[in-house]
């Protein structure tokens, strides 16, 4: 009977007049990872109205009603004896990362988005084997991406946008099965693109200094991959017929890169999800392909400031999901199909600083106005005026 009575005492939640709980809880390992990671923070980045200036230790952290104590900034387990979330809000903290957040052994989710964190990401963060969400989005991160943190197998989402993080991606990136997001955009990455988890719903790595080709290898049984965001790297070569016929694809951005060349067939059976599709701002030469035209559901089209010649293909005016085009900056010729100069909900884009003749003057489309016919003979060899 004593034992019961012990157990119940130290579940229960015992109340003073103030409705405080004065029985602690929370793990002694979470508690010392709290006070660890409240002490590399800067005090004076600290606002007084803030998640972190509200963390007083001498209440228990996963006390309830938490009303002048932990008001936010975590989450704890249906117990009150684990802390599984570390969620701040964006007012600024300042500091760096302590590797003994990796204590917190029963987070779900951490998130730091938004502040000033810098340094580097500790590799011990590997220990986090129950996260599901990393959020260090918009900080000041320094440093690579740490090989360790593909131990992190119930991952799902990663956020290390807009940091200064550079050096190659890990090698063993694969390795993440359970990964579905993941945004390295507006860091400082270089190097190729590894083999990508396989289950994999979005990628996101604008903006960095990645190169090389974009091998069928790395992207090999994706079969759910829906939103691939490569713009303003390096990539170069050719982007093969494989990589639109990816099964679920749905939005493609690889502006701003080096690609010389696109290989696009026709979708299997014409059956296709994709519906947006940028490849503008690289250095893509022959001519428009014509095959885009046959995927069913696409709406958005960019191959803007490339190197492309002859003619626009007629089956682009004919195309009804088609909404926004833009094909200026190239170098074609050739009057433009008129299907796009009437009718119920016409295109919106850019045919203009092309070689095109009769393109009217009075439509949107054709601004900016076509380049000098002296570029354009240029262009075709300088015989002659160039023609369609």
């Amino acid at each position: 009977m004593f034992k019961i009575l012990l157990f119940l005492l130290i579940h229960l939640f015992l109340f003073n007049s103030n409705n405080f709980l004065i029985l602690a809880l929370t793990s002694p390992q979470d508690i010392s990872a709290l006070k660890a990671f409240k002490a590399s923070i800067k005090p004076s980045s600290i606002p007084t109205w803030s998640c972190l200036a509200s963390w007083d230790f001498t209440a228990d952290p996963c006390a309830f009603p938490r009303r002048t104590h932990f008001i936010c900034g975590i989450t704890c387990s249906s117990d009150s004896t684990r802390v599984t979330q570390l969620t701040l809000d964006p007012v600024g903290y300042s500091g760096q990362l302590t590797p003994l957040v990796s204590q917190l052994t029963n987070l779900t989710i951490l998130d730091l988005s938004d502040n000033y964190f810098f340094g580097l990401i500790p590799s011990s963060i590997s220990s986090l084997f129950n996260l599901q969400t990393l959020t260090l989005r918009s900080n000041s991160l320094s440093g690579s991406v740490p090989n360790s943190i593909t131990n992190l197998k119930s991952l799902e989402s990663l956020d290390l946008s807009h940091n200064f993080l550079s050096g190659y991606l890990p090698k063993s990136l694969n390795s993440m099965f359970n990964l579905r997001r993941i945004d390295l955009s507006y860091n400082k990455l270089t190097g190729s693109l590894p083999k990508l988890p396989p289950n994999l719903l979005e990628l996101a790595m604008k903006n960095n200094s990645l190169s090389g080709s974009l091998p069928k290898s790395s992207f090999d049984g994706l079969i759910q991959l829906e939103v691939v965001e490569l713009s303003e790297n390096s990539f170069t070569g050719s982007l093969e017929s494989w990589f639109l016929l990816l099964p679920a694809l749905q939005q493609v951005d690889l502006a701003n890169n080096r690609l010389t060349s696109v290989e696009i067939s026709k979708p299997v059976n014409g059956n296709s999800d994709l519906v947006a599709v940028d490849l503008g701002f690289n250095k893509i030469g022959g001519n428009a392909p014509v095959n885009f035209a046959d995927y069913p559901l696409l709406s958005s089209l960019s191959l803007r400031y490339n190197r492309l010649r002859g003619a626009i293909p007629l089956e682009y005016s004919q195309k009804k999901s088609l909404r926004r085009l833009f094909l200026d900056g190239n170098f074609l010729i050739g009057k433009p199909p008129s299907g796009f100069f009437g009718g119920e909900g016409p295109v919106t884009g850019s045919l203009g600083d092309n070689c095109l003749q009769g393109c009217p003057g009075s439509s949107q489309l054709c601004t900016p106005s076509q380049k000098p016919n002296s570029i354009c003979k240029q262009a075709y060899g300088g015989k002659g005026k160039p023609r369609s």
